[in-house]
């Protein structure tokens, strides 16, 4: 399967909306219980973008086979060197290297940003492919918070991970780092 990693586009918000609703509806890396339709998906998108962040997808002959994006940590401004990865496949995509290829461009984009940390937070401390898709890449475990949601009639824990980027806290930033006001 050779799979291209490429900026998202206004055209792939329907596969996007898509490819997340299923998760919604199936999985725990989400904690939304209602899939949000196409124009939230299109004003979330460019709140990312408009930061000036990576939101990548995943296609194969034309079809999006999934998407994941930066966001900020959070949104204070001691913050701005830090981002939150967020990885969907679509169903037919899961298993096949999708996921490990979106996230491994997202995080050379974010690299080229400047930025010095990327955070993982994993629905569901039982979620070993999303786990094992970040350790993969770097991501160490830093904590697991127990029960933090109650979906699909279950507490579900969350998993932190970290992975540093550019010699994360070794040395002093070298860059700006993301735009968080406006928020």
């Amino acid at each position: 399967m050779s799979v291209v990693i490429r900026p998202s586009t206004d055209a792939d918000l329907p596969a996007i909306t898509a490819i997340y609703a299923w998760n919604v509806l199936n999985g725990l890396g989400t904690f939304e219980e209602v899939p949000p339709d196409q124009a939230e998906m299109g004003r979330r998108r460019a709140a990312f973008l408009d930061r000036g962040l990576p939101y990548l997808v995943a296609e194969l002959d034309g079809q999006v086979l999934g998407y994941c994006y930066a966001g900020p940590f959070r949104l204070r401004a001691a913050y701005r060197f830090t981002v939150e990865d967020s990885v969907y496949v679509s169903p037919e995509a899961v298993g096949k290297g999708v996921g490990k290829a979106l996230l491994t461009a997202l995080i050379a984009s974010c690299e080229a940003l400047g930025l010095r940390q990327m955070c993982a937070v994993i629905g569901d401390s039982g979620n070993e492919a999303s786990i094992g898709l970040h350790a993969s890449l770097g991501f160490e475990k830093q904590g697991v918070f127990p029960s933090m949601g109650h979906k699909f009639g279950r507490w579900v824990d969350l998993v932190w991970m970290q992975r540093s980027l550019n010699g994360g806290g070794d040395t002093p930033p070298d860059a700006p780092g993301m735009q968080l006001s406006g928020v």
